[in-house]
């Protein structure tokens, strides 16, 4: 499948009217999230990576127009004016890790209208997608209070590429490996995993589970302990590694149950065996809720793995988000249907400390003490430096987590911080809106 032709069909159907007719004049849209999801306090950019790439790529094929062509039962030369168009503008973005807040443009793409509009789709799939994932992922690492946690989501994605993109945004904030070993690979992410259930009833006894893997992998082991009983699966394990006198660096992995009884229980075991190096690994329908109880609790947990919820963000799957027109041919334009009111212009953010942001229009001068979010990521179609590191990515979101107040990092009702709107782009805004209101008014009495 051609990411050209991944498109909704009324993005084509614009684009080829915006060619006929000659409106290939410079056009702005604005990518951001109206509201935040309940339970959310923060989002977590990302998706602006592979965004640049498909950008970079972008270039309308022979086959695309014959794709268009059938989509719509036209013959293939009523979508000539297509082949051949590609991405030369200007993009603005917040780069990957940063936090973010409702109303706060995520990207801003500057091109010729034509090409801004074909590209809407693929953008908000990328950017929405992985921001909501990334942001799931980010509230369990809060939740863990600083224990490793471990991407297991593949096998429940929603598809084999999210569950490549759900590894990466894992390490993008923070956890510290994946069973993904694909993802493993591709993003210099550390491969994890211990045994399946199915493993262990293959063999004629637990034990004789336990020291076969231990044979197969000398160095060190995590024992799925609850095939059975997991009180004797521990008492097996630890006698297990005993005798092969193998201890730091391993582990047992408790995946149903009363997670935090059995830790309990299983650290005592663990310890009067004389295995205190032996981590405990809990997964199981793991998000941050789960992590969250367990760490309040006092669970003697040392390492979190984490699927099914977080790579589908199972609570908050989607976000409200829109890319909309805010500028063409040099005039700042909105819409002002209810409920989805848009503000005029190109803009910035502004970010004070604590992560007070203003969101502003993209000429001002930043205020004192802020710095200006949206960067230029993208110019003539080129990426203005390297692609960004997951270490780079990282680093930002910790920083910004840093300064992120307590009331919006809480995982049971958070409260958002709300962004302030500049002057100028109040100014604006009341400005345009009065200046469509005064046409409208003139189109009805003609």
């Amino acid at each position: 499948m051609s990411q050209v032709t991944a498109t909704d069909l009324y993005e084509v159907t614009m684009a080829l009217s915006y060619l006929r007719e000659d409106m290939q004049a410079p056009a702005t849209f604005s990518l951001f999230v109206r509201d935040l999801p309940p339970g959310r306090g923060f989002l977590v950019a990302a998706g602006l990576e592979p965004a640049l790439d498909y950008l970079s790529g972008f270039r309308v094929g022979r086959s695309d127009v014959q794709e268009f062509a059938e989509a719509l039962r036209r013959p293939v030369e009523d979508l000539e004016p297509l082949h051949g168009l590609s991405f030369d503008g200007h993009v603005r973005a917040v780069p990957e890790g940063r936090l973010v807040f409702a109303g706060e443009p995520l990207l801003e793409v500057t091109a010729p209208l034509p090409q801004a509009q074909l590209v809407e789709t693929y953008l908000l799939c990328l950017l929405c997608h992985q921001t909501a994932v990334a942001s799931k992922a980010a509230r369990c690492v809060v939740a863990a209070a600083g224990r490793p946690l471990v991407d297991f989501s593949l096998r429940r994605a929603h598809g084999p590429e999210a569950g490549m993109q759900a590894a990466r945004l894992g390490a993008l904030v923070g956890f510290t490996g994946t069973s993904n070993v694909a993802a493993a690979n591709r993003y210099g992410i550390p491969a994890a995993g211990t045994m399946a259930h199915s493993y262990i009833e293959t063999f004629a006894s637990e034990e004789e589970a336990f020291r076969a893997f231990a044979r197969t992998h000398p160095g060190p082991v995590t024992f799925l302990v609850d095939t059975f009983d997991t009180d004797r699966g521990v008492a097996t394990a630890a006698r297990v590694l005993k005798d092969l006198r193998l201890g730091s660096g391993c582990g047992v992995r408790l995946d149903s149950g009363d997670l935090g009884a059995l830790a309990r229980r299983a650290r005592a075991a663990l310890d009067a065996a004389g295995l205190r190096d032996v981590r405990i690994i809990a997964s199981g329908g793991l998000d941050e809720y789960g992590v969250d109880r367990l760490v309040r609790e006092g669970a003697p947990i040392d390492v979190f793995a984490v699927g099914t919820k977080v790579g589908t963000a199972a609570d908050a799957p989607y976000l409200d988000a829109a890319y909309k027109l805010v500028e063409y041919d040099g005039h700042p334009v909105m819409k002002l249907s209810s409920a989805k009111v848009t503000a005029p212009g190109q803009k910035q953010v502004f970010r004070g400390p604590c992560l007070r942001d203003v969101i502003g229009l993209a000429d001002e001068e930043s205020p004192a003490g802020t710095e200006a979010l949206l960067r230029t990521v993208m110019r003539d179609g080129l990426r203005t430096e390297p692609p960004g590191t997951l270490t780079a990515a990282r680093a930002r979101f910790e920083a910004d987590l840093a300064e992120l107040p307590n009331e919006a990092r809480r995982i049971d009702r958070p409260v958002t911080p709300e962004p302030m709107v500049s002057t100028r782009l109040t100014t604006l805004t009341t400005a345009v809106r009065q200046r469509i209101e005064a046409r409208t008014r003139a189109g009805r009495l003609a």
